[in-house]
This record gives C-alpha cells, structure tokens and sequence, in this order.
C-alpha cells in the first residue's frame, strides 16, 4: 500500500541539568537496543546529536531529527527532563509526537541512580498543556526500555494515520444524492485537521472518462480483473467499461494530488451514474480501495477520511457499510443462540451494494444493484461485487462533523459471524456488543449517518487514541459500553 506514510520515530532522551547526564544517555541506548531486538530497526531513530538540557540542545536535536528524515518524535525522558527545553522541542517538530519516560532500574543505585523520570513526566504535561501542544502519552507511560519499546511500537499506527492525515488530499465528485442529507460534510473540520480537498463536478468525471475510452492500458486492467474474479466473473461484458473507469480515477488522483503524498475519493454512485456511465462502479471502489486508496460511496466524504485512518492505522483494506438491517429472529434463533454469547440485539447486518474487497469476501461473483434494478434497466446496473463478509474481528467506527463543525467519533469492536446472511450485496452478519444500546444512545442519539467505516481486525485502542490526537473531545469520542456503565441519555429505570 504506497498511499500511506511510512513512519520513522525519532528518539530523543532529555535531561535535567541538576540529575547526571549518564542516567539519560545509558537507559537512550538500552530503550534503542531492546526496540531493535524486538522489532524493525527502520522505525526508528536514535538522536545521538546531544541529551536536550537547553533551548539551544533543542535545536540542535530537532535539526538533527529533521535531517534524518524522521516524521514523528518520541521525547524520552531518561531523568526528570528540562520541562522547557522538551516541550519546546514538541512545540516546533512538525509532525505526531509521544512522551515517555524511564523506570528505576533497581533498589540497590537509588542515589546516584535514581532519574524521578515519574515526577518529570507530570511536568511534561503540564508544560504541553500551557502551549497547546498535542502529543501522545501512553496509558502508563513509565517503564523500563523493553517497556518503553512497546509503547514506541504502539505509538507507529497512531502516527502513520496524524502523518497521513497531514498529507492527505480528498477528491470528490457531485453532490450527495438527493435524500442522503445524513452524508453532509461541512469541510472547515478537514482543514483544521490538515487535510485538503477538492470538490468536483461528476460532468468533470464523466469529461475524462469519454478521454479514457481508448486507453491501451484497459486490457490489461480487464486481464487483471478477470484473474480476481475468476468463477465469480458473471458480467464479462462490463469488465472493459469498468477497466476505463478504474484507470480514470488513478489518473485524475495522480494528476489532481498536488503537493499531498496521500489521496482519498469520495465518489458518486447513483441516481445519474448508472444510465450516462452504463454501470454501476462499485467493483472499482473495492479493488481501489483494497490498495489503500479508499473510495467512499455516495459522495461521503467523512466516510472516505474514515476508511484512510483506518488503513493507516491496519495497513489492510478497510470498507465502509450501511448499519443496514436488523438480523431476522428466525436466523438469530437457528443460527446463533445458543452457539454464540451474544444477545439478538447485539446483532445486525453490514451491507453495502458491492464494494468490499474480494479478500476480505468468503467468495465473490460479479452482480448487478439490485436495489437499483427495481427502477433501471439492469444492464445499466452491472458493476457490484457480491459475498458474504469473511468471519473474524471487526471495528466499526466513524469520525465525523457534525453539522455545526464539531468533531464525534466512535469505535466499537465486535466480529462478523460465521453466518449465512441469505442476502445480496458485500453484506455480513456483525455482532457487536450491547449493540442496541450503543445504537440508540450514541448512532441515533449523536445523529451520525448510518454509514460506518470497517477495519478487519481489532484496532480499537489505535483509533481511540488516534481521535484523541486530533482533538475530539472525551464526551464526543463513544465506544459501545458495557451494561455496567450508562449513557448520559440513558434512562436509568429502563
């Protein structure tokens, strides 16, 4: 996936002028050997320029950094830390950064060895605070270096999605479709979050795919579809329209990306698309996406920002899908109770026309909309890519303006069952957890559209913390709670 940054963190040990400078230096080294022993040397780097005391050490360490070509930092503090210098450091590095700080190392050297790097870190914070400087600490972030490495490692999906972020340019085309006012997407919220965006005509689009008819690559693209579709290839004659369409939107994210290093669309799918463009372009959307370029349907711009945090943050595939419809009593008794924990209300069904990626469908065919059907002719429909979800761990979530620019998110994990859903489109049987409290008090009771993003896997505690990061505030940033612990809207005698 060459559309998502790759991280590389720079450490930088800190200390305090009154605590020896040794403690910092030795527990830098022994933090960079255990994080090379236990994972990938090219995450990171090791800051040997000086151990930040001053203004002026800050500088000369951010120089450094900036030079080695380090697009996030890791401030680590060996001993107390200079509370100044350090935050400083924060302050001028541009880029998501972290704080952590060493443990003791023994009850036998706590004189000359002592760093009280556990009080330091409570002025870090506050420092961080008096000048409106993000970062990110971990949830207990004191420990030894093997300790501390994992935290760095934890820190890298959080700081690939900022950095993404960072560099990220949305392309999307036309309007939402009438009666999708619930996809709106005031866009001063994209810019305060670094992210650009153009907005274009879907004429434009319908202009430079007429340009593409001819293209000499489209033979090639069919080739490459017909060996992922293989038996599921049940509308042959539409690969080649499809073929054009695919290479239309790489060449306009090329050529419209600017100076980002990452692009997302946010693409039209209905009502005019089917009968000027002859198909329907979700196949697209999926195998796009299932490169890391994500494309959101319906013209859902925060649903596409969505989808790329998600593949920063999995590096995989993502989707984005309707919470569509409740799972019928009939196939909860048959086929779940009893076989899994889990209550009918904490079920539903994850459906979209067809725009999952084939690898994460237990086996797919070529279709048609049939929703689209029922008032087109279905030649004009063909383009949807089918199957049931494959089984395994599931995040739902979402960030999203509200309509008068405040940052929400969710997150809430669950699986996709292992369950026929005798239904059409990219479509799975989800289940989630108090599912139906989480439904009523935080998708209905926040007004968030009824489209959410889907990692395939469990990354809660990354994209927590990465809507942390970005500044969404703790009363709007919702997981699905435990029975235990109530909404605020919740009525407490129900």
């Amino acid at each position: 996936m060459n559309n998502i940054p790759r991280v590389k963190v720079g450490i930088v040990a800190v200390s305090r002028d009154c605590f020896p400078e040794s403690l910092s230096v030795n527990r830098r080294k022994a933090l960079v050997a255990a994080y090379r022993e236990k994972y990938d040397a090219a995450d990171i780097y090791e800051c040997p320029v000086c151990i930040v005391e001053s203004e002026l050490h800050m500088v000369e360490a951010l120089k450094d950094i900036q030079a080695a070509g380090c697009n996030a930092l890791c401030v680590y503090l060996g001993n107390f830390g200079p509370e100044i210098a350090e935050t400083l450091l924060a302050k001028h590095f541009q880029g998501p950064k972290m704080f952590v700080a060493a443990a003791e190392e023994s009850q036998d050297n706590l004189f000359q060895g002592r760093g009280d790097a556990y009080c330091g870190m409570l002025n870090a914070s506050y420092n961080l605070k008096l000048r409106g400087v993000g970062a990110y600490i971990p949830p207990y972030p004191v420990g030894d270096a093997g300790e501390c490495a994992d935290m760095i490692h934890d820190f890298l999906p959080i700081a690939r999605a900022v950095t993404g972020l960072a560099g990220l340019k949305i392309i999307s085309f036309g309007p939402r479709p009438l009666n999708f006012l619930a996809c709106n997407a005031p866009i001063w919220q994209l810019y305060n979050l670094g992210v650009e965006i153009e907005e274009n005509s879907e004429l434009d689009l319908f202009e430079a795919f007429q340009k593409h008819a001819k293209d000499a690559r489209i033979p090639e693209v069919v080739a490459d579809m017909e060996a992922e579709l293989g038996a599921g290839n049940k509308k042959p004659e539409i690969l080649a329209k499809l073929a054009q369409y695919e290479l239309t939107l790489l060449d306009w994210a090329k050529e419209h990306r600017g100076y980002r290093s990452c692009v997302a669309i946010a693409g039209k799918c209905w009502p005019a698309f089917q009968t000027q463009f002859g198909f329907v372009p979700c196949y697209v959307n999926s195998r796009l996406t299932g490169r890391g370029i994500p494309v959101s349907c319906e013209v859902d711009i925060y649903g596409a920002l969505s989808e790329f945090i998600g593949t920063c943050v999995s590096q995989d595939a993502v989707t984005l899908l309707d919470i569509n419809n409740s799972v019928p009593k009939d196939m909860y008794r048959q086929s779940i109770q009893g076989i899994y924990d889990y209550q009918h209300t904490d079920t539903f069904m994850g459906f979209h026309c067809g725009n999952t990626c084939s690898s994460r469908l237990s086996s797919c065919e070529m279709k048609y909309q049939m929703i689209m059907a029922r008032s087109l002719p279905v030649e004009v429909t063909n383009g949807t890519l089918e199957g049931d979800i494959m089984p395994g761990d599931i995040t739902f979530f979402r960030l999203q303006s509200t309509a008068d620019c405040k940052l929400r998110a969710y997150v809430a994990q669950g699986e996709v069952l292992p369950v026929a859903t005798r239904s059409f489109g990219s479509v799975g049987v989800f289940a989630i957890r108090e599912m139906g409290r989480f439904y009523r008090h935080v998708l209905i009771q926040k007004n968030y559209p009824h489209h959410g993003a889907v990692a395939f896997g469990h990354y809660g505690r990354e994209l927590y913390e990465v809507f942390r990061y970005l500044g969404v505030p703790a009363e709007d940033l919702d997981y699905n709670r435990p029975a235990s612990l109530p909404y605020p809207s919740e009525n407490p005698f129900v």
